[in-house]
């Protein structure tokens, strides 16, 4: 067991970095399309609705094949410098897991800022703020308010980095699949695996919720 621990262990860097560079994207589109849904243009808002209603009604695993194995079949496209990363596994996991988390994140930071109450907006309105200006100001606030559930949107980015072995990526489920090939003992093999996803989360559960706890402490007050 603890040679199968040390060999599966080995993609414990790659499944990190994965959900951190997937995470760090997705915030700053999420942010981004907040914003634009924010606005009162209509057009800009319907297409980010539908870019919302395409990442959250199809299943993640479905986006990791059109944007892995989908862009090979553009002769454009493999003929551009573009093709450099999108024949990288790695760089399609990232934009999947990105692309997917930003939809969900999206639909949770807008949530937040629809849940803000009218009394601030019209305060912000009374000082002659733009829309603009006010959405800067009351955005962090709505962020705060959104950690909760933004903490489970990490924690879920975390276990979809597992659908990266599915195009090759050699991470904690694509050495565990690797290392079934040779010794066929699912069991273990795959029980280690899933501890150590469990251990994991756990550990970022406890820390997140730590940070929640302070974030939120101006409302304890």
């Amino acid at each position: 067991m603890w040679d199968y621990f040390l060999v599966i262990a080995q993609g414990i860097p790659t499944s990190l970095s994965l959900m951190a560079v997937s995470l760090m994207i997705a915030f700053v589109l999420a942010i981004i399309f907040t914003f634009l849904l924010s606005m009162e243009n209509k057009f800009v808002k319907s297409l980010v609705n539908g870019y919302l209603m395409l990442f959250t009604g199809t299943p993640l695993l479905v986006q990791f094949f059109l944007i892995y194995s989908g862009p090979g079949q553009f002769e454009w496209l493999t003929q551009s410098p573009l093709w450099a990363l999108f024949s990288d596994a790695w760089f399609c996991a990232v934009l999947a897991l990105a692309l997917n988390s930003a939809a969900y994140s999206t639909q949770l930071f807008h949530g937040a800022v629809k849940a803000i109450p009218k009394g601030q907006w019209e305060t912000c309105a009374a000082l002659g703020l733009s829309r603009l200006d006010t959405l800067k100001i009351l955005i962090p606030y709505a962020l705060k308010r959104a950690l909760p559930s933004y903490s489970n949107e990490i924690i879920l980015v975390f276990k979809g980095t597992s659908l990266a072995s599915t195009i090759t990526i050699l991470d904690i489920m694509g050495y565990a699949k690797q290392l079934y090939g040779t010794e066929y003992d699912a069991i273990t093999i795959y029980g280690i695996a899933g501890a150590i996803y469990l251990v994991i989360t756990g550990i970022m559960t406890v820390l997140l919720r730590k940070l929640e706890h302070k974030v939120l402490a101006f409302e304890r007050v």
